[in-house]
């Protein structure tokens, strides 16, 4: 595996050498970076001008300059990274780390969700094959595939900014509305399990009713204007993913493992009130980090420990599970603090943000501070997660589909075992190898794609700095975004050689 690693790297390094020169040569030869200051007015327009030279060498012609500028990303093997400054003399370093930490907290929080959900979908569709369920999902992957950007950003802002905003001035369901989300989310569920005409029917019925007796009850409590999970929303959210996430992983006959989920989700529920009543108050971003990671290690433990002769996957059964009851009494830790978000001067009422990537001046706590990323990071993150999901859903879909058909499944299938563990053993592992390739390529191209959304959201990152770069015929910046995306792109398609070998024993790295 070294030797395979290190001949990649290799390949790498060259790529990447190429790339970067043809980059900086066509970016060089654009156009005049001295045109601002030869049409200004200003009376020390020769010194202005002579003083940019200097600065940005360019006095050097763009071949022999591009080595001044690899010479300065040389310094990264010690440590000392110099991408050379921009057109205004600050240092593109700390331009870039801005760039960076907006972006990447932007596109990793929607391409995990976009994996997550698009891998959920994809393996329901294919197993619900030629249902109106899969129908929908292949209409709706094909309708956000070919959405612009502009267009998918003026719907999101229109709907979800101003309409729910407006809708929280007073937030009250009404009952023709109540009826319709009721009826949705039946025909959702119905498509979903799908079964026969009556199981169908019974389906519709309950998800129906269940839905709109739980949107009457959250109307009439006041509950969206003042938001809470509360300890039996905690209760029950906990036990559902005991239940679910053991169904799923190895399933309810496995009492270990059912053993292991349950006590991590009857630690969790009795550590609600501790948190919310002593750790949120002093709650910092390094605390929650670590809480997060005790919150994983807690939960494989208890399952490792209770699994028996299943340890392992008890373990991992029983650290999802903790997983997802941490998110639960987070999310309850922001709820607790909506109200001071929302009513204060900075945001007057109208949470959701259409442009920026934080309210100036907000001040706040460390609750607050999260709500506020999480209004500003909506907007963007539901435009690229709709075309990363579209594409995502049907890669896993036709993936799935065609490992369905192969002989071992119809071996596994003639040996008795249920359809859970056919999919999730021995389906799934291999449906996912094409799409590791795929979720790889698509990081180094949402970064990339990233430059349309964050224009249009007014979002601070990378996008913005290679667009003024490129606006300045400014090498040094458009060239840290070029370095950035190339190398991510490079890191992940070798994850992705690696993962090949994890998913695949067959397939050996070399």
């Amino acid at each position: 595996m070294a030797s395979f690693v290190t001949r990649r790297l290799i390949a790498a390094v060259f790529v990447l050498l190429a790339a970067t020169f043809l980059m900086y040569i066509l970016v060089s030869m654009s156009g005049d970076p001295l045109k601002e200051l030869r049409e200004s007015s200003a009376p020390n327009k020769l010194e202005l001008m002579e003083a940019r030279t200097r600065l940005l060498n360019l006095d050097v012609p763009p071949f022999f300059r591009y080595f001044i500028w690899l010479g300065g990303i040389a310094q990264c093997f010690v440590g000392q990274c110099d991408f050379g400054v921009n057109v205004q003399g600050l240092p593109v370093n700390v331009l870039l780390q801005q760039a960076m930490g907006s972006t990447l907290q932007l596109v990793v929080s929607a391409q995990l969700i976009a994996i997550v959900v698009g891998l959920a979908v994809g393996i329901t569709t294919a197993l619900r094959q030629y249902s109106g369920y899969d129908y929908s999902i292949t209409f709706a992957s094909f309708l956000f595939f070919s959405l612009p950007i502009f267009w998918v950003a003026v719907l999101l802002k229109q709907y979800i900014a101003i309409g729910f905003n407006d809708w929280l001035a007073e937030p009250s369901i009404g009952i023709a509305v109540l009826i319709g989300i009721s009826i949705v989310s039946g025909l959702l569920w119905m498509s979903v399990l799908g079964g026969t005409g009556r199981k169908r029917l019974t389906t519709l019925a309950v998800a129906t009713v269940s839905t709109g007796a739980l949107l009457a009850y959250l109307n009439l409590t006041g509950w969206f204007s003042t938001p809470s999970i509360g300890i039996v929303g905690v209760v029950l959210t906990a036990v559902a993913a005991a239940l679910g996430v053991t169904a799923i992983s190895v399933g309810l006959k496995n009492r270990n493992a059912l053993r292991g989920s349950l006590v991590t989700a009857a630690v969790g529920i009795a550590l609600y009130y501790p948190m919310t009543w002593y750790v949120f108050r002093f709650m910092t971003l390094p605390l929650f980090l670590g809480l997060a990671v005790l919150s994983v290690v807690v939960g494989g433990a208890i399952g490792y420990f209770l699994g028996g002769r299943d340890r392992w996957q008890s373990a991992r059964t029983s650290a999802i599970v903790s997983v997802i009851i941490s998110a639960v009494i987070a999310l309850e830790g922001h709820l607790f603090y909506w109200n001071d978000y929302f009513n204060s001067t900075r945001i007057n009422g109208r949470p959701i943000a259409t442009f920026g990537s934080a309210t100036p001046n907000l001040g706040g706590n460390f609750w607050v501070q999260g709500i506020d990323t999480f209004t500003h990071l909506l907007l963007p993150t539901i435009a690229i997660i709709l075309i990363s999901f579209a594409g995502l859903t049907r890669y896993t879909r036709s993936s799935m589909l065609e490992v369905m058909n192969q002989d071992y499944i119809r071996t596994a299938r003639s040996k008795g075992l249920t359809q859970r563990t056919v999919v999730v053993r021995h389906a799934l592992r291999n449906a996912l190898i094409p799409i590791a390739t795929i979720i790889a390529l698509d990081i180094g191209a949402l970064i990339g794609g990233a430059v349309i959304t964050e224009f249009v959201f007014g979002w601070s990152g990378m996008g913005q700095l290679f667009q003024k770069g490129l606006q300045n015929v400014d090498p040094n910046p458009v060239m840290a975004f070029f370095v950035v995306t190339g190398l991510l792109t490079v890191i992940f398609n070798l994850v992705a050689d690696l993962l090949y070998a994890s998913l695949d024993p067959r397939i050996r790295v070399s």
